[in-house]
């Protein structure tokens, strides 16, 4: 540790620290633009200048020199640094005052006005007036793609969203042209940026250059309730926060999480809101004719009563969407245990995970945060890009902290990383016969990383695949004491919930592509969807009685025959257990529209119209009954725990292999739930995508 005097308190700091981070380390407020604590030191906007004693007759920028480079004083005393003398506020001023030369007064105007860094730090440490009367500069506006608007006369150059795109999300596609009064930020032939991940430049930019183009204009700072809660577009879990003016969602924003998403979130986080909006079912609906027509709760109940009391248990299922939060999910599974319905899944996308193997075979072991510790990382049927954009950059943050030496292999269908890789093959396969040099490094490592993603656990041979993934992370040593490389990839918010629930076909009971097989053959009778769209219901039979509970008009809803109307996840309190197993509290921001209600609301209704009534009427008591059969969920922000020896019964299981290729699992990154697909946004970004990113500005 080095000693430093800050102001007149002395404090012992990293030598590593740059001053900006000591300085804030004593208590003292540093402004700056271009410095973030996430991306490299570009020591372009000198706003952050400080006084150094004993060093050069200037002030210093603190964001560009470590403690270490300090000299202490004549006799030995600790470096002394300064940061609020009449040299420090002269040079700030200055430097505010040369940012202000050429920057249009768009305040009344801006998108960016009442979060502004520019502005907060002009009316801090500028001057009240300018002494410059030249022209100001004028800069034309860039195309950037449907999601980032540009004003770039706002522009100060700190090169954030330079150097986020190139570091963080991994694309070269923007830079700094030019020279001197002619320099300006552009992407790459004015093209759309193609990340996943671009809609973080918004909060990074600290004056109104980049500003949102969806939510350009809709609102004011001041104007909007904001509240915390959980994404639910992918499992990372990401923390966000959901602003909201009325009754509608207005924007989504990222809250700092450092073991989850740090401060970043994806485009489809970012940008869903729209969706919330459109094509919702706002009101009971029942099928007569192959028409809906609008109807009330006790007709619709009384519809689905009709058909559930007379028919035998054995003749009914439930199917749980990728969306569901554990709160409904609990309501589902007492209400269908007292009908006597032994086939109930959770499990949409019809993954071999299972309870029964115990928690560590289905979570993702090593942590998210873990990942920086992992030294060799094999993906067996991931695209972490497409399936977890956050977790993605989590693995291209541990790449560049490697020096660029991390060795990453992949095992699936080809897939377009941000950091370099090794196809190890497109069948399992390259999985059974590992390559010998892959097999050489994940030995020689010391916290082996094996990421199992569904791309491989929903085939046919998903089980047998899982097993032979398990028996690799025991061999290779990826399962340790203190150290559990082995994980899996979940792309649905609700999975791993529903598998600690023990959403699983009973004794007896069918999965998913049983109830599918059985209504199509005329033994499934009545079928219950809880937000579960994404499963093939156009292959259900005709004769299958389906009660459809959830929040957009989607493929679920349009093969219903009584549709109740649900609530998104940010209009409704629930609890959602991400990849790595962490619970998660979402709250609620809004209201649903019409006569929605929430999900275990309508469940508990149904209950007593079907005369099988759940003994709660409150969230707070439904809760109560969660947390007395399940207490991990009551651990708010915990992981519970997961006893490793799950992987080694696994591995014993064994299963014959198919030969077929791995096939993508996500087809679009930008539509991959209802939510996403009655979006506007998020429909302009696929076609932008599907096109290949070859729209310029016009």
């Amino acid at each position: 540790m080095a000693k430093l005097i800050v102001d007149g308190i002395e404090i012992d700091v990293a030598p590593e620290l740059t001053l900006l981070q000591a300085c804030e380390a004593a208590g003292a407020e540093i402004p700056r633009f271009c410095y973030h604590e996430r991306l490299s030191v570009a020591g372009n906007c000198r706003m952050c200048l400080v006084e150094v004693k004993g060093g050069p007759p200037k002030p210093t920028a603190s964001c560009g020199m470590n403690v270490r480079d300090l000299r202490p004083g004549p006799n030995g005393e600790p470096p002394v640094v300064l940061t609020n003398s009449p040299m420090v506020k002269k040079a700030r001023e200055g430097v505010m005052e040369f940012l202000l030369i050429n920057h249009p007064l768009d305040c009344p105007i801006c998108d960016q006005g009442g979060e502004c860094d520019l502005q907060d730090q002009a009316m801090a440490y500028g001057v009240s007036g300018s002494r410059f009367i030249e022209n100001k500069r004028a800069v034309e506006d860039k195309y950037l793609g449907p999601l980032i608007k540009t004003s770039m006369n706002r522009c100060i150059h700190c090169t954030r969203c330079v150097r986020f795109t190139t570091e963080v999300a991994g694309i070269a596609e923007m830079g700094l042209i030019s020279r001197g009064e002619d320099a300006e930020i552009t992407s790459y032939l004015e093209k759309a940026l193609s990340s996943e991940l671009q809609g973080n430049v918004i909060d990074l930019c600290p004056v109104g250059a980049l500003t949102s183009k969806p939510y350009a204009f809709h609102a004011r700072p001041w104007e909007l309730s904001k509240t915390e809660s959980i994404d639910v577009m992918d499992a990372v879990g990401s923390a966000i926060r959901v602003d909201v003016r009325g009754r509608e969602v207005m924007r989504v924003l990222p809250r700092l999480n450092e073991s989850v998403n740090e401060e970043w979130i994806s485009d489809k986080t970012r940008f869903i809101w729209d969706g919330l909006r459109t094509q919702r079912l706002d009101r009971p609906y029942v099928k007569a004719d192959g028409r809906f027509r609008a109807t009330s709760w006790g007709d619709a109940f009384a519809t689905i009563a009709t058909r559930v009391t007379s028919t035998a248990p054995e003749r009914m299922g439930a199917i749980v969407g990728d969306l569901a939060s554990v709160e409904e999910m609990f309501a589902l599974r007492e209400l269908m245990a007292a009908l006597g319905v032994a086939s109930v899944d959770g499990r949409q996308d019809g993954t071999a995970l299972h309870p029964k193997f115990g928690r560590a075979s289905y979570v993702f072991n090593a942590t998210i945060a873990g990942i920086e510790e992992a030294d060799a990382i094999l993906m067996i049927g991931a695209d972490p890009r497409r399936e977890a954009s956050v977790m993605n950059a989590r693995i291209r943050k541990r790449w560049r902290a490697s020096g660029g030496k991390l060795p990453v292999f992949t095992i699936g269908a080809p897939v377009d990383l941000t950091y370099p890789h090794v196809h190890l093959g497109s069948d399992p396969a390259a999985l059974q016969h590992l390559d010998a040099g892959a097999l050489d490094v994940l030995n020689a490592a010391q916290k082996p990383l094996i990421v199992v993603g569904q791309g491989a656990l929903v085939r046919h041979d998903g089980l047998a695949l899982l097993s032979l993934a398990a028996k690799l992370a025991t061999e290779v040593g990826a399962v340790t004491e203190g150290w559990n490389g082995f994980s899996v990839l979940h792309t649905a918010a609700s999975r791993v919930g529903a598998l600690d629930l023990g959403l699983v076909p009973g004794e007896g009971g069918r999965d998913v592509a049983g109830m599918i097989d059985a209504s199509a053959k005329g033994e499934l009778d009545v079928l219950f969807l809880l937000g579960a769209d994404e499963f093939g219901a156009q292959h259900l039979g005709p004769n299958t009685f389906v009660v459809y509970i959830g929040s957009h008009g989607d493929t679920g809803a349009h093969r219903a025959d009584v549709i109740l109307p649900g609530a998104t996840y940010a209009e409704k309190s629930g609890t959602y257990v991400n990849t790595e197993g962490r619970v998660q509290l979402g709250n609620r921001a809004a209201f649903p529209p019409g006569e929605a209600r929430e999900d275990w609301a309508v469940l508990r209704a149904l209950s007593e119209a079907l005369g099988r009534k759940l003994p709660f009427d409150s969230l707070a008591q439904l809760r109560a009954k969660l947390y007395s059969a399940h207490p991990e969920f009551a651990a708010i922000d915990t992981i519970p725990a997961a006893d490793p020896q799950a992987i080694n019964t696994l591995a014993t299981l064994g299963g014959i292999v198919r030969p077929e290729p791995f096939v993508p699992l996500i087809a679009d990154f930008y539509l991959t739930n209802p939510i996403a697909r009655a979006s506007k946004v998020m429909a302009e970004c696929s076609a932008l995508a599907r096109s290949g990113h070859s729209i310029a500005a016009e």
